[in-house]
């Protein structure tokens, strides 16, 4: 019996590992290679911001993991993680229901030689007081959707001409990380769309962003030369941006800081830090950090079960020479698959696993269509500032890198060459 490499989870990372595997050890036969994922599609996580705006219609970027697994030689199996088994190296999968609650798939185990847990993150509430009851979140597909819904519901109620409701709209977001200063400049331009397609009873003026952070500035975890004129942008923009201002407890229509200020409004999106998913708090005694992160070696090998690898944004990487992990960056989920694609033959074969070293390009951040703030990092270059449209260019061509790894270089130029032509045929934001 050929290996069996059993990857759980189907973003970037887990999809992109899954693919190359396939085109390789399993093309081959020398490993069956299986991907499990809760969803039957896959979309690009830094994505979702502009799902929420309306500015990207998820159905038309979203991949098919069955598809996608005929075409590169794996198998995919519909499921969701919800227990391990390391003596007799097998996974659990919950049962999995449609949404009449009838059971679709039942609950089953899947063996494994190898194992890849690469299931991101949620975001990190902090256990603050009424957040997970009345914020939103952007972890997911249908999370955005959801968001992306209620605001357009609200502008339809306007523009229905229904006297209960008022005449413009307040959203809050909470952390200014690269998803809430995205999401708020994607909504800004939202705002101006839907009055150009004829929802203009609420005014682009009248859409009320604030954007909260408890730091000191916004995008904590980038250079101050990128938060700098991303500050700027924003508020040039409308947006109200508040700093050193940590939220305390959320209400149905509001939001309260520590220091007793009051932010009232209709829409609340939370998007202030991370965690790993909750199952994987110490399970089956493997070793986790305080925000349920599987701790792993330089190889990417989980401390205390060499068979199990972790990667991506569940995993704590430790940065050599460093007191801090590699950061939870999407960047950092390609390098570390593109390693494991060739630790994973490499484990086949008998020989001894290379070790992961983190390398930052750089960053990017996307300002809708009025800007974009990034810096490059390389051998070759050094560290060079962007803005404006050129920076906007490269923060698309990290969506192209994407599906080149997915889709290889013939199918995205096709897919680059559909979306251009469409564009006359749809509306610049979705409207249902």
């Amino acid at each position: 019996m050929s290996h069996r490499i059993v990857i759980v989870g189907g973003g970037a990372g887990g999809l992109e590992l899954a693919t190359r595997l396939g085109k390789t050890l399993g093309k081959r036969g020398t490993a069956s290679v299986m991907l499990v994922d809760a969803n039957l599609t896959h979309i690009w996580k830094p994505l979702l911001h502009e799902v929420a705006a309306g500015s990207l219609n998820s159905s038309e970027d979203e991949l098919n993991y069955v598809a996608q697994a005929k075409w590169n030689h794996f198998e995919f199996q519909l499921g969701r993680m919800s227990g391990l088994d390391r003596a007799q190296k097998k996974i659990q999968l919950a049962a999995t229901y449609d949404e009449n609650g009838v059971e679709l798939v039942p609950a089953r185990e899947v063996p494994y030689d190898s194992l890849v847990i690469s299931v991101g993150s949620t975001t990190n509430d902090f256990g603050t007081q009424g957040a997970a009851q009345h914020c939103l979140f952007l972890d997911t597909r249908k999370q955005a959707e959801r968001f992306h819904q209620q605001l357009l519901n609200h502008y339809l109620r306007a523009h229905a001409g229904q006297t209960d409701v008022v005449e413009q709209i307040s959203v809050a977001i909470v952390g200014a990380g690269a998803t809430g200063v995205e999401l708020a400049a994607e909504l800004h331009n939202a705002a101006h769309e839907l009055a150009a397609y004829g929802l203009d009873r609420i005014k682009p003026e009248n859409m009320h962003i604030t954007l909260i952070e408890a730091g000191p500035r916004v995008l904590p975890a980038l250079p101050e030369r990128i938060s700098g004129p991303v500050h700027k942008t924003l508020e040039k923009l409308g947006v109200n941006v508040m700093t050193n201002a940590s939220v305390s407890e959320v209400t149905a229509d509001s939001l309260i800081t520590a220091d007793g200020n009051e932010i009232k409004a209709s829409l609340k999106v939370w998007a202030a830090g991370i965690r790993a998913p909750g199952f994987l708090k110490d399970i089956d005694g493997l070793e986790t950090n305080r925000i349920n992160q599987l701790q792993v070696l330089p190889t990417l090998q989980t401390t205390r079960d060499e068979n199990i690898f972790a990667f991506g944004d569940c995993a704590a990487c430790p940065q050599p020479g460093t007191d801090r992990n590699v950061p939870p960056r999407a960047q950092a989920a390609h390098q570390q698959a593109s390693l494991l694609a060739k630790s994973l033959k490499l484990r086949i074969e008998g020989k001894t696993l290379p070790e992961y070293k983190y390398t930052d390009y750089g960053s990017l951040i996307s300002l809708s269509r009025f800007s974009a703030v990034g810096n490059l990092m390389g051998n070759l270059t050094g560290s060079v500032m962007l803005e404006g449209w050129l920076a906007r260019m490269f923060y698309v061509s990290l969506y192209r890198m994407h599906q080149m790894a997915l889709y290889g270089p013939f199918r995205t130029a096709m897919l680059m060459l559909g979306s251009k032509i469409g564009r006359g045929t749809e509306p610049r934001l979705k409207l249902h």
